[in-house]
């Protein structure tokens, strides 16, 4: 029998394998270029390197012996599937800077809530409920809440009852003098400090979000070459972030990135402050600023401190640990040594390596301390700055693309896509070692009604005026370059 030998490929194969590695080689450079990410110096040596590998595999099919051409034809496969990894990866990342860049709107959950054991499964089965409204606050959102309503049932009135604050209309419900509540899902943490375990005693029957444009004066300037603020808002809730909420964590971050400097101010929760735009002369707590938008809390801290903020960012508590575990974890100095109550995580005085579930646990602690909130509040900046110090670190370059894709929907800024581009670009390309600073104000602990609150006395922190105008001036110092 005549025996055949197996065909081997040919070394035109070899050669079209090393075109496709070198076209794959400059698409990935194109992406570097018009992402804007890479600096040029990089680049520079991407495309040296993608020469020089193509010369390489491409003059293995110049050989004779076919192990040599075989040998680079699977060289040249190995070389593709690496670049295509790379191309999918920076694609995936440059998607998540979108994603997360040039947040334009504010989310208002609006929900209608029953009784836990109301027998109605779906807003129909509420057609004749007798509705109560809250009518001091979010007049607005709540009127559009009532037509979305009207529309969806098909009748041109709803049986309702007015009540002056969100927490009498809670407890009206409770009590069964109305069937169902109309209010802003925001409301419901302040709810909880009127009645007790609220949240298990009622049920969400139908919700309806509304999207409103967040706009920013004209003289905020936003350069990310020069010095800029960032309001910093950690709000305590998982998952999804678009919805408007309390803000419980509210750092400010100067950035000088001429004098790499980076100060972060830190403004208690409680902070007894007036909200512009929103409670006229009455005072409120900071953190409830939140509940009417970012945009509003913005506007209370640069009240108070005579500053601009030019940018936001805004995340939660998922993100925080996305953010931690990406960058492979983080060195966080502590004042005291105590075990956490979220987690049972035992934390040293000292420097501490953290995962992102251990930061979490420290970042929430306040039970542990004297100083309560404020301490809460200065682990907050130790846990922020450990995370700078890393991010700025040579760890950015493996970890950058990970945390990107990770926290997309998790973390909002109004910060545009070429913004963070040109910020990762500027901090590749020097390298540079940040000096980063921290500051907290103080204050009084009292017991006042609030804005949100009605007549209902909570606590709050009557603000220390000293160490206002103190904070104020090293946020000036620092934008200055002094």
């Amino acid at each position: 029998m005549r025996r055949y030998r197996r065909k081997r490929p040919s070394r035109t194969l070899g050669q079209i394998f090393s075109l496709v590695q070198l076209a794959l080689s400059f698409l990935f450079i194109i992406l570097l270029i018009f992402g804007g990410m890479t600096p040029t110096k990089y680049i520079g040596g991407f495309i040296v390197v993608a020469v020089l590998l193509f010369c390489f595999t491409f003059s293995f099919q110049f050989f004779k012996q076919r192990k040599i051409n075989l040998i680079g034809m699977y060289l040249s496969l190995f070389l593709m599937l690496i670049i295509s990894i790379g191309i999918f990866m920076y694609m995936k990342a440059d998607h998540a800077l979108s994603e997360v860049s040039d947040a334009a709107c504010k989310v208002d959950n609006m929900i209608v809530v029953v009784r836990e054991d109301d027998p109605a499964q779906e807003l129909e089965d509420a057609a004749d409920y007798r509705f109560g409204r809250q009518t001091s606050m979010d007049q607005e959102n709540t009127g559009r809440m009532i037509e979305n309503i009207e529309k969806a049932l098909g009748q041109e009135s709803l049986y309702l009852a007015d009540y002056d604050t969100v927490q009498n209309e809670a407890q009206a419900l409770l009590d069964e003098e109305i069937d169902a509540a109309i209010y802003n899902e925001a409301y419901t943490p302040i709810i909880e400090e009127f009645i007790e375990d609220y949240p298990s005693k009622v049920r969400i029957l139908y919700r309806y979000e509304i999207l409103t444009e967040i706009k920013q004066e004209a003289e905020r300037i936003k350069d990310v070459e020069e010095p800029f603020n960032v309001y910093i808002s950690g709000i305590d809730v998982s998952g999804s972030i678009t919805a408007n909420s309390r803000s419980d964590v509210n750092i400010i971050m100067t950035v000088n990135p001429n004098t790499k400097r980076i100060l972060l101010t830190t403004t208690p929760r409680d902070y007894y402050v007036s909200i512009p735009g929103i409670s006229g002369g009455q005072r409120d707590k900071l953190t409830h600023a939140g509940i009417y938008g970012v945009d509003f809390s913005m506007k209370t801290l640069e009240a108070l401190y005579g500053i601009n903020l030019s940018y936001y960012v805004r995340v939660n508590f998922t993100s925080m640990l996305m953010i931690v575990d990406s960058l492979g974890g983080i060195d966080v100095n502590s004042e005291y040594s105590f075990v956490t109550e979220h987690g049972g995580y035992r934390i040293e005085k000292g420097i501490n390596h953290m995962d992102g579930a251990t930061a979490l646990g420290f970042s929430r602690e306040r039970y542990s301390f004297s100083d309560g909130d404020n301490q809460r509040g200065k682990n907050q900046e130790a846990v922020i700055k450990a995370i700078v110090e890393k991010a700025a670190s040579p760890a950015i370059l493996t970890g950058a693309n990970q945390i990107l894709a990770s926290v997309g929907d998790y973390v909002q800024t109004n910060m545009t896509r070429d913004e963070m581009a040109k910020l990762i670009n500027m901090q590749l390309s020097d390298g540079a070692v940040w000096e980063i600073q921290s500051q907290a104000v103080t204050g009084a602990g009292d017991q006042q009604a609030c804005f949100s609150s009605g007549s209902q006395l909570l606590y709050v922190m009557q603000p220390d005026m000293e160490s206002v105008s103190a904070a104020a001036g090293r946020i000036k110092n620092v934008l200055e370059g002094n």
